[in-house]
């Protein structure tokens, strides 16, 4: 069977409803269980691999499941969540500590280690999604959150 170009349209349509409705129903699920799932991307520190206004999935993981290279999302003790990349792993006295930089920046995460070992893991909020090794992400449709919150 051949597509006619109004079917093409019409199937276009009904696939970008579907991701906005499933992006909106992971951004209300997210705030009822009060854990992140989701992210958006604010920023320039992990260009070019995510820009601002991606949305990027995040999942819980054990310490030993954060590997170098992973992406991951910390809180800071400020309350800010960072996405940035695990460039080290320090494990002392059973404790994992993650040292962290993002992709476009010159120096690792300093400002928020511990004794200088790294992120540690009660920190850390999870791993960035990949699918067979690359981030999974819906590029631009989190810049409507960003618009929302800066309105705020």
């Amino acid at each position: 069977m051949v597509l006619n170009a109004l079917s093409r349209e019409k199937i276009l349509s009904y696939l970008l409803i579907a991701v906005l409705a499933a992006t909106v129903f992971i951004f209300i699920y997210s705030g009822l269980v009060n854990e992140p799932i989701v992210a958006v991307v604010k920023g320039k520190s992990m260009l070019p691999l995510l820009r601002e206004g991606d949305i990027v999935f995040i999942t819980r993981v054990k310490p030993s499941e954060i590997n170098i290279g992973d992406v991951v999302v910390y809180k800071t003790p400020m309350g800010t969540l960072i996405i940035h990349r695990v460039i080290g792993i320090v494990v002392e006295n059973n404790k994992y500590y993650y040292v962290t930089k993002g992709d476009n920046n010159p120096a690792p995460d300093f400002l928020y280690f511990v004794n200088g070992k790294g992120i540690p893991y009660e920190r850390i909020v999870g791993k960035v999604v990949e699918l067979n090794g690359v981030i999974f992400k819906i590029p631009y449709l989190g810049n409507l959150a960003l618009m929302i919150r800066n309105e705020s």
